[in-house]
């Protein structure tokens, strides 16, 4: 195994037309770049050409957007179908309270999930509300990742009022009250939290149990400063992942390669993640 990318959105129509629906051409803008449909065996073909794990990470920001969820279902039966090949996180929608908790059980215990995925942003959201503790006590107790988008979204990137989705959802400092109240939750922080990233650095620093997951740039913009800290203090803690469909993760990898030292690739690229995942 070369790698694992940690942050993989299914590019099937169900969460392309569906789920993300009228949020696609912003976030296309926003990245320069097209998002192509692809079928589970087109995209299993293309990480196996690569060498490469991919964690599928389920949507529902129903509530907030009105736009319907990526069924958890189909998220793990693609898992079952290629096995070895991915790995599953569910979507989970904190306003649907009791649901969510009773989702939570299902995904992990009856679905074989292996973790969960927040949008603050998107759901609209702060995880360090009260409100939600039950979801990350019950995500706790299971010893199972959740991953937060923090910081900007392409989401709504460039439009008025971006669309209604509001950034400061996902600013960092609201996940640190969560790992502080949690310790064996692992969080992982997607995106780095950029323009808050040493905000998600300092509270990376503080709380062992706080990842940053380097998706959604081309590394030749990640800030120095987290480099820097792949590179040393939090060398254990920092993971990698591309944001397909945005982003082609051959490309991205190749380019982290390129900016990381050979033992720190090893690291960001695979080791990191094989660990927090049991792979």
């Amino acid at each position: 195994m070369r790698a694992v990318d940690l942050h993989v959105h299914l590019p099937v129509a169900e969460w392309v037309e569906g789920s993300l629906g009228p949020y696609r051409e912003p976030a296309e803008r926003y990245f320069g770049s097209q998002i192509v449909l692809q079928t589970a065996e087109e995209l299993a073909a293309a990480y196996e050409a690569i060498d490469c794990v991919a964690v599928l990470l389920g949507w529902d920001a129903e509530t907030a957007t009105g736009r319907p969820r990526l069924s958890n279902d189909l998220v793990a039966e693609i898992v079952r179908r290629f096995p070895g090949r991915f790995v599953g996180f569910a979507g989970i929608d904190p306003w649907k309270q009791a649901g969510a908790l009773r989702e939570m059980r299902r995904a992990r215990e009856d679905l074989g999930l292996a973790g969960y995925k927040f949008h603050p942003s998107m759901q609209a959201f702060r995880p360090d509300d009260q409100r939600w503790s039950d979801l990350f006590e019950r995500a706790a107790a299971y010893r199972a990742p959740c991953l937060f988008h923090t910081g900007t979204s392409g989401i709504g990137a460039g439009t008025p009022g971006g669309q209604g989705v509001e950034l400061a959802w996902s600013r960092p400092i609201h996940l640190d009250a969560v790992a502080a109240r949690h310790p064996e939750l692992p969080v992982v922080m997607a995106h780095f939290g950029w323009p808050w990233h040493l905000e998600a650095v300092a509270i990376a620093l503080h709380k062992s149990n706080v990842y940053l997951e380097l998706s959604g740039w081309a590394p030749r913009y990640v800030p120095d400063e987290v480099v820097r800290e792949a590179e040393g203090r939090l060398s254990e803690r920092v993971l990698f992942g591309s944001d397909t469909p945005f982003f082609d993760a051959e490309k991205v990898l190749s380019a982290w390669a390129e900016r990381l030292s050979p033992a720190a690739f090893r690291r960001v690229a695979r080791d990191n993640a094989a660990r927090l995942l049991g792979l």
